[in-house]
């Protein structure tokens, strides 16, 4: 694959000096026409040449208005990292609509971590669609996708580092980690050919780009780079919003089965209730210790009825965590910042560290249920969005996280009844609004949207729990016992 680019391609100091200023303008004024679009754009830089990627980033930042690009390099991860999922740091640095970044690195890392065997093979192919998967995302949901691999044969390569060396004004650039990477680089190209190979897709392919001659290679990924930004900026194609009916009826509708078999009749009397609640916080307590002791992380994501008793739940369970091992993360609408990024975005940024707890109340399935029935989604959006889902919470399971989700169901009759005693409750007013009795209209659309939900994005390791919630009682002590023998698996599995 590498071979085809090695055709000694080369430009000459007056074309490049011809070039230049024309090509600047261009890329200066596309990214302020960028500045107004609905999409950003990430360039990736990797290759076989770490001194030309580095040339080509600085060239990159000096042609565009560097005020707009966010450069980050991607070296060992730092320990905050290591704590997290591997795309962790990928997602955090998601540029904005209307802004650019430029990744630089990782792809060669994560060759010669698999040809030295730091890397198995179902761990590196599962890395690999995680990448995969990430990009398909985020072309899906508009983002420009710019990747280049840098190639310089190795006998060239050898060449350049040596006169680097000689060099008073380059001498500098050069490290022995490249003469390093030289000596593997047999056993290591097959491999970054694999992840060209296995990582290139519609909407974000692979360009292998010659880095022998300087004045080529960095006008070729400048062009390049402009084109794209051009067209990209040209299209005027025009997507009409789809009608609720659209959203809600986009594909074929399945027949309730989760929620139709849920016994609401279930209850726990006051008694049983304190003397399980003890039990269950007690367990939870020594249970969480342990995890934080053992860099298990936990997420808990809760979804539910208006009036389900979310809230009750949660509290339950940070009561019997120590201060310090939490977060509740209250979701709501996505602001107009969060709106910029992909939906997922926002809950990347508040994975925990290892060994800590983060609890969502509602969470990123806001997009295949309120975002799906109301039409915030177009009916392609939803659709694919259960397949990324499954992949969020999947590089969750496969760095050590617990996960597990919580629907507390209760009937159309005790939501009602909840809704009034709250407008009766002068401290619990603020909590009813018009919009929770327009959505009771919708409660047959909802129950299609969440068996759907449950029943495509169900896992081993990331399990839905539909939780009887009429009872409050019996809901919060089903919950602990839910969390307490899931934690409980996994620090067995760990």
């Amino acid at each position: 694959m590498l071979e085809v680019a090695e055709v000694g391609n080369s430009i000459s100091k007056q074309e490049f000096k011809e070039a230049v200023p024309g090509l600047r303008v261009d890329l200066i004024n596309a990214q302020y026409d960028l500045r107004d679009a609905d999409f950003p754009v990430v360039i990736w830089i990797a290759g076989d040449d770490r001194i030309a990627a580095n040339a080509v980033v600085n060239r990159l930042n000096e042609w565009m208005d560097a005020r707009y690009i966010n450069t980050r390099v991607f070296l060992d991860p730092t320990q905050e990292e290591e704590q997290r999922p591997q795309l962790w740091r990928l997602w955090r640095s998601l540029p904005p609509k209307g802004r650019t970044a430029i990744f630089v690195g990782g792809l060669m890392r994560a060759a010669a971590m698999r040809a030295d065997g730091e890397i198995g093979e179902p761990d590196f192919s599962k890395w690999l669609n995680h990448i995969a998967s990430m990009q398909s995302q985020l072309v899906a949901d508009g983002a420009l996708v710019l990747k280049f691999f840098l190639h310089t044969p190795a006998k060239k390569q050898r060449k350049k580092l040596r006169k680097a060396e000689n060099d008073p004004e380059s001498g500098w650039q050069v490290h022995s980690r490249d003469w390093e990477a030289l000596k593997k680089q047999g056993e290591v190209l097959p491999i970054a050919e694999r992840i060209l190979r296995e990582t290139s897709g519609p909407g974000a392919p692979w360009t292998i780009v010659e880095a022998t001659d300087d004045r080529y290679r960095d006008l070729t990924v400048a062009r390049t780079v402009l084109v794209a930004l051009q067209s990209r900026l040209a299209q005027k194609t025009a997507v009409s919003s789809p009608s609720v009916a659209e959203s809600v009826f986009g594909e074929i509708d399945a027949q309730a089965t989760v929620l139709s078999g849920v016994d609401l009749t279930q209850t726990l009397d006051k008694k049983a209730y304190r003397e399980e609640l003890a039990k269950q916080q007690a367990m939870l307590h020594r249970l969480s210790i342990e995890a934080r002791k053992r860099g298990i992380g936990t997420v808990l994501a809760f979804e539910g009825w208006d009036a389900g008793g979310k809230g009750g739940v949660i509290r339950r369970i940070t009561g019997a965590l120590e201060a310090g091992d939490y977060r509740v993360i209250p979701v709501a609408a996505p602001t107009e910042e969060e709106r910029k990024f992909h939906y997922l975005w926002r809950f990347w940024r508040d994975i925990p560290p290892a060994g800590r707890f983060v609890i969502f109340d509602r969470t990123w399935y806001g997009r295949v249920l309120v975002e799906r029935i109301e039409g915030f989604a177009q009916p392609a959006e939803w659709q694919r969005a259960y397949d990324e889902i499954n992949d969020f919470e999947a590089q969750l399971v496969e760095r050590g996280f617990y996960v597990a989700k919580f629907w507390l169901h209760v009937s159309q009759e005790e939501q009602l009844a909840r809704f009034e005693a709250r407008e009766e409750t002068p401290y619990k007013q603020h909590k009813i609004t018009e919009e929770d009795y327009r959505n009771r209209e919708k409660w047959d659309d909802y129950v299609t949207a969440i068996d759907q939900m449950v029943l495509r994005t169900t896992a081993d390791g990331a399990r839905w729990h539909v939780i009887p919630a009429n009872d409050k009682y019996f809901a919060r002590i089903a919950v602990l016992k839910a969390v307490n023998k899931g934690l409980k698996r996994a620090l067995r599995d760990s």
